[in-house]
């Protein structure tokens, strides 16, 4: 896939090692030299709208907020914004010609709140748990941890926020982990979330009596359910295909079901993995119950 597309399937941010497996050295250093991809840091990519975003808050006489600041900040994002987030004073009066440019946020920020045109680091974090949609936030929060940002200064954030989206961000922090390593797999587990019976965990490493079967994306325990979001991209060889075969063919004759998601299904059509999640757990219930009868 081209630079741009690996990007976005990254969630806007990507390190150079990344883009290269994804693509090549070649296709990189050519989407750099056209602008298409930006350098955020030294090893640290970017698709040109983070530049863009900087441009129009600054146009706007605003600051770059929500997504567009995660992005800044190095943080992937679930979607990239179509146009850039900005935040204005709440008593800003903003034309119909200046909202094409940019999706408004109004709000109050406080000096410490604002670094170089971009929202801080907390503010941007609190943001986005706030008034983004749960995938979305437990994308970036992930991300954020990933990144660095301290969990005990996510708690705080999470223990003193207070009004509308409030109860979100809490649940967000709860669930937040640095074990998912991108928005693909943030996203599945943001669904796997909302399946009643069902309970989740990122990287759980499994073990058969003899030896080790891995560490999958998310882990039910109780159930006995592993859930993978599969990158075919990334693991595409016939090496890679052959060890995750083998890995799968392990973990199902050790009495594990083994659920494996394509990207286009997590991201674009939603309810039908939550419909075979559901069905998973139904099916796993069921044969639970039988046991405990024949018992």
């Amino acid at each position: 896939m081209s630079p741009t597309e690996a990007l976005e399937r990254l969630g806007g941010v990507a390190t150079r090692a990344q883009l290269i497996e994804a693509s090549s050295r070649r296709d990189v250093d050519a989407a750099l030299d056209a602008g298409d991809v930006i350098a955020l840091a030294r090893g640290r990519y970017a698709l040109a709208s983070a530049d863009e975003a900087r441009r129009v808050a600054h146009r706007l006489t605003g600051v770059v907020s929500h997504r567009s600041a995660a992005l800044q900040w190095g943080w992937a994002t679930r979607t990239q914004p179509e146009r850039p987030d900005v935040m204005v004073p709440r008593n800003r009066n903003v034309s119909a010609q200046q909202r094409r440019l940019a999706t408004i946020h109004w709000g109050e920020l406080q000096p410490e709140e604002v670094r170089a045109g971009v929202t801080s680091r907390d503010r941007t974090l609190l943001d986005c748990l706030r008034d983004c949609d749960f995938d979305e936030a437990l994308s970036v929060a992930d991300s954020a941890l990933r990144e660095g940002y301290p969990p005990a200064r996510l708690a705080i954030l999470a223990r003193d926020a207070c009004g509308p989206g409030s109860r979100q961000v809490k649940q967000v922090a709860r669930e937040a982990s640095p074990k998912a390593a991108n928005p693909f797999e943030s996203t599945l587990r943001a669904i796997a979330l909302g399946v009643k019976g069902l309970r989740v965990r990122p990287q759980v490493p499994l073990w058969a009596p003899a030896e080790f079967l891995g560490r999958p994306d998310l882990v039910d325990e109780d159930l006995r359910i592993v859930i993978e979001a599969d990158s075919f991209e990334w693991h595409g060889d016939r090496t890679a295909l052959r060890h995750d075969a083998r890995r799968y063919d392990l973990m199902v004759v050790n009495g594990w079901l083994v659920l494996r998601f394509a990207w286009e299904d997590v991201m674009f059509d939603p309810q039908w993995v939550r419909s075979v999640l559901e069905a998973a757990v139904a099916e796993r219930e069921q044969r639970r119950c039988r046991r405990c009868c024949a018992a």
